[in-house]
């Protein structure tokens, strides 16, 4: 630990720490009920949600679920692609347990403060060393000895607790202005929501006579409007392909993109393939081209119901439905229509275990169609409107990015003795944030 204050000390984790001392014994009785901490229950600010963690019987428990909490530790994970991932707990925790890709993390009183503990292994500095010393393929981890090893600097007792204090209150309010933001892009999404399915199921002349359509999900439209299954406006509806991929040769310098839910970031275009195939591959029957213009639907997993638009030959794998439109609607105009359908299709899917939406019930979609002139005019002000609110958009996550680096250079200069921490400071953090 380099350049430290002159008064400042460093030592190994494990000479100020007790690490993983308590483990749910072999004989633990099968009917023991415990609260289960699992590595996706933790980020890089704690718990994401308290209500998530899982009770459990020690009978029916992962063998993983092992390691006892005690008051005042500290869990981080030990594994990619959570490394570091972390939670402070400051009450005894007798009836929760963590997984084994935790270690848990007790400071010797007389020598560690608990929260500054905490704070030094999720500062900067504890993330190059965990990142620099994590061995393996596939799920790299840092082993005993290396996390035992990791260097602890060492202020004095009553300065890291002051260091500690004044961390609790400046992230807190660093947290809070960060949930305000998040809470912003949330109301901006569903504004986004709002304004696609009143434009392209109202039309832009709100004095236009109504009717009824007979579909819950649209509501009254213009009475003009006609509303037909989905398979009446297209020239083709078909999922796509995979090629096999122990074949290397559909994969060498590929230039059709290829598409997979991965793809998909709630825009109306899809502009990220997951990989690029060659000719051959199309030539071999291994893949399926769409033309430029084809919506793109997940019909099955996680995903189902998330619609994008291609704007270039593309293809993709076989979760994925392509609709190649008709004269009779407008590839674009089609592309937003359906974004309603991304809260209706999870709903009504067949399957409960992995929901399914094939191309058959695809084609029996109900479909508004407006006049050309009217698609047209429709995609035209959807583009705008969905273009100014990227742009806040992209401002606020920007702001929210410069927020988490602040608590993250906050974290090291603090732990680190580049910021010297006074109770004047906590008194001023804690009154104004």
């Amino acid at each position: 630990m380099n350049h430290l204050p002159t008064e400042w000390t460093s030592d190994r984790l494990k000479d100020v720490t007790a690490i993983n001392a308590a483990s749910l014994p072999a004989n633990t009785d099968p009917d023991y009920e415990f609260d289960y901490l699992e590595i996706s229950n933790v980020d890089y600010h704690g718990v994401v949600d308290p209500n998530a963690i899982e009770r459990l019987r020690y009978e029916n428990a992962p063998s993983r679920a092992r390691r006892r909490l005690g008051a005042n530790s500290t869990v981080i994970s030990s594994v990619r692609p959570n490394l570091q991932a972390a939670a402070f707990f400051s009450d005894g925790q007798d009836h929760l347990v963590c997984s084994t890709g935790f270690n848990v993390v007790q400071s010797h009183k007389n020598k560690l403060y608990p929260k500054f503990a905490y704070y030094s292994l999720i500062s900067d500095g504890g993330r190059q060393y965990f990142e620099a010393t994590a061995k393996g393929v596939g799920y790299p981890a840092v082993d005993d000895k290396d996390f035992n090893s990791f260097s602890v600097p060492l202020p004095p007792l009553s300065e890291q607790g002051r260091i500690a204090d004044y961390l609790d209150a400046s992230c807190a309010a660093i947290d809070a202005a960060v949930a305000a933001k998040r809470l912003q892009l949330e109301t901006l999404d569903a504004l986004r929501k709002i304004t696609i399915a009143q434009t392209v199921t109202q039309g832009l002349d709100p004095a236009r006579s109504r009717r009824a359509s007979g579909v819950d999900w649209f509501g009254e439209i213009p009475e003009h409007w006609a509303c037909e299954h989905l398979k009446r406006f297209a020239a083709r509806i078909q999922t796509g392909m995979t090629p096999p991929t122990d074949a290397p040769e559909y994969y060498f310098e590929g230039t059709i993109p290829w598409f997979a839910p991965g793809s998909y970031d709630g825009d109306i275009e899809l502009r990220e393939p997951r990989k690029l195939i060659n000719q051959l591959a199309l030539h071999q029957g291994a893949l399926r081209l769409f033309p430029g213009g084809t919506v793109f639907l997940i019909g099955i997993g996680a995903t189902i119901g998330k619609v994008g638009l291609i704007t270039e030959p593309a293809s993709c794998n076989q979760q994925i439905i392509g609709i190649v439109t008709n004269h009779r609607i407008s590839s674009r105009y089609l592309a937003y229509q359906m974004k309603i359908y991304e809260d209706v299709i999870p709903g009504i899917a067949a399957g409960t275990t992995l929901p399914i939406f094939d191309q058959v019930r695809t084609g029996y979609l109900p479909v508004l169609q407006p006049t050309g002139e009217e698609q047209q005019a429709i995609s035209d002000f959807l583009d705008s409107k969905i273009a100014e609110t990227k742009r806040t958009s992209a401002v606020i996550q920007q702001q929210i990015d410069t927020l988490l680096d602040y608590r993250k250079s906050l974290i090291h200069e603090c732990v680190t003795g580049q910021r010297r921490v006074t109770e004047a400071d906590i008194k001023r953090v804690q009154a104004h944030g």
